[in-house]
């Protein structure tokens, strides 16, 4: 029988040209940049003067045409216009030039056949190269020749060399792979565009009473409640307990803002009306940018705002000015919150909103998206498979996407970019698309693959090069995509200051003085990831909603069988150390070895004679352990782990279940009900679960060196309590741990503890999820 067909999933060390250098170990013997050079012809085409009229009136509708072998580029048409300024850049990759002359032509925009008025002609062996960052180089004026050679009427500015991709003009250039692309919207969906996130605000509503309502019914008592909208968010209080037309609330509700503020906050009080209707008793619109904004948890000012009541007047609708109505709030943009649009596991900035409250950056994270191989085919065109690849790299607020690449499963991009770091203990994500919108269909970009990478696991000022497999979880299994080849440095400006991050909370302060519950982070994430989609795809040209929702992984809080098997996996892994204890345990008790038993004797019996030796020894070898570990510390970066996800072997029927609709789309109504019920419960389990076992993984890290910063405190920890513990008493240590675990109210702060801090940064292998 034939056995089915093995894929590679593991992570693979290459060794690239980068920056026209080799890599030498860690370092770089050129340290021109992170990616491989790729040479290109620039043309830049300025302006034209002096050109001849074709046209029966004495004027020209003039354009250039660029062309290179096969190859052609055109500048837009100016109408009537003898002295026109195009100032466009056309780039042609030197691999597929085949040609040994360069075209640079004149021609008049006709209705039936374009006039030639004069070309330019350039040997290929002259043309000056350029490294950046040399100055740019300057353009100049070039007499028109016939198709014989001879000077004719006109002239043209010029600048012609041969660069890199490091050259300013590439981002802008009309490149040769564009050929194949119609149109100019086409045209700009396959160029590399940095995005920014909107900036992200929490708005705190606390709705706290009305007064003097006027229902329409006296007879009854009201049932009064606030209905908030912001967008497409809608939130509403709980109906008033004082049933009267001064109803109280001072409930909270919390929304997402972006700036720039586009909508404003509609408050809505509402009177429930049986059977089922909702009395509108008045409204009001508050815009954003009068709101006052605070960047700790002292409160702001409250504010009475009066209430508008619409009324139906011949079909139309007028509003009607209820002076005595007015609704008493606290309304606030919270500057002092980092708004969650990614997960805490894997988020790549964690600052607040404020731009006041952030500090300084600690360093700076290089990234070189150099080529892709093997991808598979994700599309038919002209009968025939193809892929058309490009990359979208997202850290803190800075969203890259590279240029797409034509009809190739083997791409080379050969792009650098370059982020701020505020935080090590963040997460890169890059992920792999199939461009679908080259000819304006309406197809969805189709996902390859993502790779996330942790800054902590990476050493300062060492180049990684490695081959990530690119793995995507399809209804009939695990698919391995292709790889994707990737150049990572992270470099830091400040080891204090980097140091000093491992002993502060990892969100601001604000999320632990005024916490947020489990519900509405949830919800507000939700909100979150929708704003960010639908801003980005406004863009031009626009990021598409299912790259970002992929990017931040919309949706991984559902129920699945597979992910839940993967959790409880991992529990198990971090319970196999006390396991493996207690079996070693059992040998001692059981005389397996005799002279390991017999030792074991004697430092029982010295443990107990001095006591005092038992914490600075077990800090000491502790500190021994993780000493020896470093010779065995991971020399890669995590990358995604299909056995880890259970992925390699999940039955077809739990893919099933995973990929199936939310609701169900099963027929019956009673399986509908009891299937989503557990799907939803089963979900909070799943992240309860995986929750515990991050803090499992979280401990057996801080000897693996699989964060070599923290490793290395934690272990000069682990030394100078060995010798502190060592000279003091042992009931003076006692009686001060005691005292202080008991210690007063009025002693304890809200924020944790600079060992939870500490804890709370080390990595886990949820990086590695699939």
């Amino acid at each position: 029988m034939q056995k089915p067909p093995q894929f590679d999933y593991s992570l693979k060390e290459t060794n690239p040209h980068l920056g026209g250098g080799k890599v030498t170990g860690d370092k770089l013997t050129s340290t021109y940049d992170l990616v491989e050079q790729m040479q290109y012809l620039y043309v830049r085409v300025v302006k034209a003067r002096d050109l001849p009229g074709k046209d029966v009136t004495g004027s020209c509708d003039p354009y250039v045409e660029v062309k290179l072998g096969n190859y052609k580029g055109t500048t837009r048409h100016f109408e009537k216009k003898s002295n026109p300024e195009w100032n466009q850049v056309f780039s042609f990759s030197k691999d597929r030039i085949q040609a040994s002359v360069l075209e640079v032509t004149v021609k008049d925009r006709d209705i039936v056949k374009d006039d030639f008025m004069g070309r330019v002609l350039f040997d290929m062996n002259e043309i000056p190269k350029r490294v950046p960052p040399d100055s740019p180089l300057a353009p100049q004026w070039y007499r028109l020749e016939d198709r014989k050679g001879e000077k004719v009427k006109g002239e043209l500015m010029l600048a012609v060399w041969m660069g890199t991709q490091a050259d300013e003009a590439f981002p802008e250039a009309w490149h040769s792979d564009a050929a194949a692309v119609s149109g100019a919207d086409g045209i700009a969906n396959i160029r590399s565009k940095v995005y920014l996130s909107p900036k992200l605000w929490y708005l705190r509503v606390n709705i706290i009473e009305a007064q003097d309502l006027q229902p329409s019914d006296k007879s009854r008592f009201p049932e009064v409640f606030v209905k908030a909208v912001l967008g497409n968010q809608e939130l509403r209080t709980r109906v008033s307990m004082s049933k009267s037309i001064n109803p109280m609330w001072n409930e909270d509700l919390m929304f997402v803002a972006a700036e720039p503020f586009e909508e404003p906050l509609i408050l809505s009080v509402e009177n429930r009306v049986p059977p089922n209707k909702d009395e509108i008793l008045g409204r009001c619109a508050i815009l954003l940018q009068n709101v006052d904004r605070r960047l700790d948890h002292r409160p702001v000012n409250t504010r009475w705002y009066n209430l508008e009541k619409q009324i139906i007047v011949e079909g139309e609708k007028k509003k009607e000015v209820k002076f005595a109505s007015r609704i008493h709030t606290r309304i606030c943009l919270e500057g002092g919150y980092h708004v969650l649009d990614e997960s805490t596991h894997y988020s790549s900035d964690l600052r607040p909103t404020a731009k006041q409250l952030w500090k300084s950056s600690i360093g700076v994270l290089e990234l070189g998206i150099l080529s892709a191989q093997g991808l598979s085919p994700m599309k038919t065109k002209d009968g025939r498979a193809t892929t058309d690849a490009y990359c979208v790299a997202k850290y803190g607020q800075k969203w890259v996407r590279t240029r797409t690449i034509l009809d190739s499963f083997s791409p080379k991009w050969n792009e650098q970019y370059t982020c701020e770091v505020f935080d090590p203990c963040t997460v890169i994500t890059i992920g792999v698309f199939d461009n679908c919108h080259l000819q304006g269909g309406g197809a969805k970009d189709s996902r390859i693959g993502k790779v996330r990478i942790r800054l902590s696991t990476l050493e300062t000022d060492r180049v990684y090069t490695h081959s990530y497999p690119l793995l995507v979880l399809h209804p009939s299994g695990v698919k391995k995509m292709g790889e994707i080849h990737l150049a990572v440095r992270f470099t830091c400006s400040s080891l204090v200051n980097m140091m000093h991050t491992y002993s502060q909370p990892l969100l601001p302060k604000m999320h632990y003085i005024l916490p947020l519950t489990v519900n509405q982070l949830d919800s507000l994430r939700h909100q979150a990831t929708q704003t960010v989609s639908m801003r980005l795809s406004r863009a031009e040209p626009p990021l598409r909603k299912e790259v970002v929702e992929y990017m931040l992984d919309v949706g991984s809080h559902m129920w699945s069988m597979r992910r839940s098997k993967a959790n409880f996996f991992r529990i198990m892994g971090v319970l196999s150390g006390l396991i493996a204890i207690g079996k070693w345990f059992d040998q001692i008790c059981n005389w397996k070895n005799p002279i390991t038993t017999v030792l074991i004797h004697i430092l029982f019996l010295i443990l107990v004679l001095y006591p005092e030796l038992i914490l600075p020894t077990v800090c000491l070898y502790l500190f021994l352990i993780g000493v020896w570990h470093y010779r065995w510390r991971p020399r890669h970066p995590p990358h995604m782990d299909t056995r880890l996800s259970c992925a390699d072997n999940a039955h077809p029927d739990e893919l099933d279940e995973e990929f199936d609709s939310f609701p169900t789309s099963r027929p019956s109504d009673i399986v509908r009900m009891r299937y989503d019920r557990l799907r939803s419960i089963a979900g909070r389990i799943q992240t309860v679960v995986g929750d515990l076992a991050t803090q499992g993984e979280r401990l057996q890290s801080l000897l693996s060196w699989r964060d070599p910063r923290a490793t290395s405190l934690y272990i000069i920890f682990c030394l100078v309590a060995a010798i502190v513990l060592y000279v003091t008493p042992f009931q003076v240590v006692a009686l001060l741990t005691g005292f202080y675990m008991l210690r007063h109210p009025k002693f304890r702060y809200k924020l944790p503890s600079v060992p939870l801090n500490f804890f709370r940064r080390l990595p886990a292998r949820t990086d590695c999820m699939l």
